[in-house]
């Protein structure tokens, strides 16, 4: 089955897909991005199914557009963490979108498996605001304002379906 790719539509602003359950950690991080100096959209979903759906452009999300960097919790109903890391690094059209897994979990299994999974990152989610504010404006720095990101410009996923 093929789906609908995900494309840049020319808009400049970056798209930062948060996927995570707990509306306290999306609300945090929604407000930790607010006052970044570049602007950037961001899509929380709260699930795994809705996760692939916004990437898919299935369902509500037929005109999402290709997020920049996705912020992945593990522990996730109807599909977990790891089984979308899986599914993104397998498809030719969305392994280039960085995924930081940013999770409450500690064990090593969930970061060596994450890992072997091609997760870009792993980060433990910090206990108490400060320290959440701290992380946000890092991955901001770095994933956002210092690497360069992967597009998809000059290829056939630039074309709208």
């Amino acid at each position: 089955m093929t789906f609908p790719a995900l494309v840049n539509s020319g808009d400049s602003r970056q798209i930062l897909l948060i996927v995570d359950d707990n509306q306290a950690s999306i609300r945090l991080l929604r407000e930790a991005f607010r006052d970044r100096p570049t602007a950037i959209d961001i899509v929380a979903v709260q699930n795994g199914i809705d996760a692939l759906d916004y990437l898919y452009r299935k369902g509500e999300f037929t005109n999402a557009r290709r997020p920049s960097l996705i912020l992945l919790d593990l522990n996730l109903p109807r599909k977990n963490g790891q089984e979308i890391i899986a599914e993104i690094k397998a498809d030719p059209q969305l392994k280039t979108i960085p995924v930081v897994v940013l999770s409450n979990s500690r064990r090593q299994k969930d970061i060596n498996t994450s890992y072997q999974l091609h997760a870009n990152c792993y980060i433990q989610k910090p206990s108490n605001l400060k320290q959440l504010l701290t992380i946000a404006r890092r991955i901001d720095e770095f994933w956002l304002n210092t690497v360069a990101l992967p597009t998809v410009s000059g290829s056939s996923l630039d074309q709208e379906s």
